[in-house]
């Protein structure tokens, strides 16, 4: 046999592209593509938190307001669920590398099964919000005529003001919302602190932004209160949508890995796409890490 026929004998590594002279160059190639396609991600999503960070301390007591009103619990259980499903993506690669193809699949399924779990509960948070008129953009809330059979709307209050809500002044309200519009009935601790404020001018019950953003001729605006509290909620939506629609295409991700992983195409000698859909995993994980007390649970001591 000739050198040149030989040639087409060579050894080549499984998963090694042609484009590289071996697997640690297509690793590290890869490795900083990824590390790269992350790097924009975060000042993607960094220039919201800025905007939410700018905006909350102009007016921290609308934003405390409308947090008030998003399940903690729900919020709490979606953390919980993806921070498992980051153990078991880790777990992944981890078999990955031990060529385990049984622990790979199991795994992968696993995933993707909380990733569903969050996106469910996801789903209810976000229904409940256009039932009760909080969605911030007119005509995509639920639309009920005047003379309709009255629901009680209200807000839904959170879980540690609830056993007061029957004391609290104008807290059952009905749902009338012929015009899908926004909707904010509760003014009562804004009315509250604005008068503390007045008692004691020298305090700091509220901002400069605020004196100026919540009034009208020296008194409470409630339409300008309320355009406030539709501010958060515009942040609301856009965050947590945006982070949805990252963790749909991680779970589009995780069906691609499950096929592959399923014919056998990972082990110890090439693993990269699952250590790399894992990077991917973590960090949509590690953004609602952030999202979850920034708008769940800042303010909420106000509730009391």
């Amino acid at each position: 046999m000739s050198a040149h026929a030989s040639d087409k004998f060579v050894y080549h590594e499984p998963g090694l592209q042609h484009q590289f002279e071996d697997m640690r160059q297509q690793e590290e190639s890869v490795s900083i593509g990824m590390w790269m396609f992350l790097a924009q991600e975060i000042m993607f999503f960094g220039g919201l938190f800025t905007a939410y960070l700018v905006l909350r301390s102009r007016y921290p007591m609308a934003f405390a307001a409308g947090s008030n009103h998003l399940d903690a619990f729900l919020g709490g259980l979606n953390t919980l669920v993806l921070i498992v499903s980051s153990l078991t993506m880790a777990l992944t690669v981890y078999y990955a590398q031990r060529s385990n193809r049984n622990m790979q699949v199991i795994l992968i399924v696993l995933t993707m099964i909380f990733g569903g779990v969050f996106l469910g509960v996801k789903a209810i948070e976000y229904t409940d919000k256009y039932n009760h008129g909080l969605v911030p953009v007119t005509g995509l809330n639920k639309k009920v005529k005047e003379g309709a059979k009255a629901e009680h709307s209200g807000l839904t209050l959170p879980i540690e003001t609830r056993a007061n809500a029957a004391e609290a002044p104008g807290a059952a309200h009905a749902y009338v919302n012929p015009k899908g519009e926004f909707q904010w009935v509760e003014y009562d601790l804004i009315e509250k602190t604005f008068e503390q404020q007045k008692s004691d001018p020298d305090g700091n019950h509220l901002t400069a932004s605020e004196l100026i953003g919540y009034t009208s001729n020296g008194q409470i605006d409630h339409d300008k209160f309320r355009d406030k509290v539709r501010i958060f909620y515009w942040i609301y939506f856009v965050m947590t949508g945006l982070h949805a629609l990252h963790m749909v295409i991680g779970l589009g991700l995780m069906a691609w890995l499950l096929w592959t992983a399923w014919k056998g195409y990972y082990s110890m000698e090439y693993y990269m796409p699952v250590e790399m859909s894992g990077l991917y995993w973590h960090f949509v994980d590690i953004v609602w890490i952030f999202l979850f007390p920034l708008l769940y649970l800042l303010g909420r001591h106000f509730g009391h």
